[in-house]
């Protein structure tokens, strides 16, 4: 699959686009942050 076909989201902390990753196929609903960074920051 080529990356402009991929899905992305918008990151509920830094406000940017991050799309999927191969790590996050079975739970990429669940996924809310675009990186571990955010994900610790998200009270901030």
């Amino acid at each position: 699959m080529k990356k402009e076909h991929l899905p992305s989201k918008i990151c509920i902390v830094c406000q940017r686009p991050f799309s999927w990753r191969k790590k996050w196929g079975k739970t990429w609903e669940e996924v809310k942050y675009c990186s571990e960074r955010c994900r610790r920051n998200k009270t901030k």
